[in-house]
């Protein structure tokens, strides 16, 4: 399905017409399959290096997931902003500026990540005992970090090229390459770490693969399969990266809140021994596994509304904002139901016992119901960065990571290990709740913009398409045919 112009014109963006609830269900359904492949592989690593009975080293896998955490969060800020600036125009009709865009993006992904991966090499140890990691735990976690850091380039390619698949509808393909990428460390893992008996090394290397497949295949999909990317236009870089950062700018800071948030959880849980970091480390890769169908929505619902925005359908973005709050509180049901009846066996599987048994078991029984709010902040952040409100979804995270995290996990580890993923799961929940408020009064306030025969420009604080000011949406089905075509410049 490429974006491609045809004999017939523009093709028509898919999330302008047909039903809501099933563009969320099929965007959410593999969007969450490709996302829980990429949280999969920590998931693996984790419980690979957990049958080999060291806490130690269970625990230094834990003081890598956070550095990891920071890496993979600027990266997921950055595909917002490239599928929402790429959607939107999409939807506009503006199929040219949409493949520059996409060529554009990849550059400017694989600069910054290089750029931060690498530099964080140079960083570990500070930041390894800022976290709490000492002794041989820090000297481990030190040794993963320092192959996995330089291959974050390759991530970011991968994330990428999946959220342009994304922001045209694709989500098969989407799936499908951070899929590939699981299936290689699941099947490399076991022979690396046993096998050869490489240990943790072993994980590192089977990590370095896995990225280079999920960029293999991204990078197939968007130039071969779709024909997205355009020719490299310098001189208009600097506007079309001045576009994607008034989205994936905010987007950054509001994905880099919840590492920070997380970084003072795991400073604050260390006190109690390696058992609880290893506890809180197997809670860490368990959630978004879990929890994928609530995760997807953020990237799932984005090319959605940011389609009918384009379009000028705004009615359609307020109750698509409805029906993915309603996917998103059954799938939490769904999710807390399993993990409640299936805590025995996960403890068992990641040899967990002591405190790191008591914490995984108070999770699956109760913390995560939290997620009812922690999912309502996820489809918030969605509708703020795409309804032109970036800046909105950066200050409820932040809040979360900082008031709603700090003085309630603070407060709670005066009560252990326990108290401290308490306290986190009430702040984080009242945050959640407020975000949702908001993002329904923003979408009701959006709708009431739309006349039957014109549509006015809502006011944004990121343009509809880069280099180019604010146009007026046109109707959905003047997106579809030559008009379209010749509204691109």
């Amino acid at each position: 399905m490429p974006i491609a112009e045809t004999t017939g014109g523009v093709e028509r963006a898919r999330f302008v017409s047909g039903s809501l609830l099933r563009h969320v269900c099929v965007m959410a359904g593999t969007g969450a399959i490709g996302l829980i492949a990429v949280f999969a592989v920590d998931l693996i690593n984790l419980f690979y290096i957990s049958l080999l009975g060291e806490k130690a080293t269970a625990a230094a896998v834990g003081f890598a997931g956070v550095v990891g955490f920071f890496h993979a969060s600027l990266c997921i800020g950055l595909t917002i902003g490239i599928a929402a600036v790429v959607s939107r125009t999409v939807g506009a009709g503006r199929t040219e500026d949409a493949r520059r865009i996409g060529t554009s993006s990849l550059v400017l992904m694989t600069a910054v990540s290089v750029v931060v991966g690498t530099g964080t090499a140079f960083f570990l140890h500070p930041a390894l005992q800022a976290l709490g990691a000492e002794g041989e735990t820090a000297r481990l976690a030190q040794r993963y970090l320092s192959v996995t850091v330089h291959t974050l380039p390759l991530l970011g390619i991968g994330m990428a090229t999946s959220a342009l698949l994304r922001s045209i509808g694709d989500a098969r393909r989407a799936m499908t390459v951070t899929l590939a990428a699981a299936f290689v460390t699941a099947v490399l893992d076991p022979i690396l770490i046993f096998g050869f008996g490489l240990g943790l090394d072993g994980a590192a290397i089977s990590a370095v693969v896995s990225r280079m497949v999920l960029a293999a295949i991204g990078l197939h999909g968007v130039m071969v399969k779709h024909r997205m990317l355009g020719r490299f236009d310098a001189q208009r870089l600097a506007g079309d990266a001045r576009a994607l950062g008034t989205v994936a700018g905010p987007a950054v800071l509001t994905n880099l809140a919840t590492p920070v948030g997380a970084a003072f959880v795991t400073h604050a849980v260390a006190q109690f021994g390696p058992s609880a970091v290893a506890g809180a480390a197997t809670i860490d890769r368990l959630t978004p596994v879990a929890f994928g169908l609530v995760y997807a929505l953020s990237g799932a619902v984005g090319p959605i509304l940011a389609q009918n925005l384009g379009a000028g359908q705004y009615r359609r973005v307020q109750e698509g904002l409805r029906d993915s709050l309603l996917f998103m509180v059954a799938s939490v049901a769904v999710a807390w139901l399993v993990l409640a009846l299936g805590q025995g066996v996960l403890i068992r599987a990641f040899s967990a016992d002591g405190l790191a048994a008591e914490l995984i078991s108070l999770f699956c029984s109760w913390l995560a119901a939290s997620f009812f709010f922690a999912g309502g902040l996820f489809v918030a952040n969605a509708s703020f960065n795409n309804l032109g409100h970036p800046l909105l979804s950066t200050a409820f995270n932040w809040g979360r990571a900082t008031l709603g995290t700090i003085p309630f996990a603070w407060w709670g580890s005066h009560y252990g290990a326990a108290g401290v993923l308490i306290g986190q799961a009430v702040g984080s929940s009242i945050f959640g709740l407020l975000a949702v408020v908001v993002a329904f009064r923003l979408a009701a306030k959006l709708a009431r913009q739309e006349a039957p025969d014109a549509a006015p420009a809502p006011v944004l604080d990121a343009p509809v398409a880069p280099t180019s000011p604010l146009v007026t949406p046109q109707p959905a089905a003047a997106a579809t045919g030559p008009a379209a075509s010749a509204a691109a410049p």
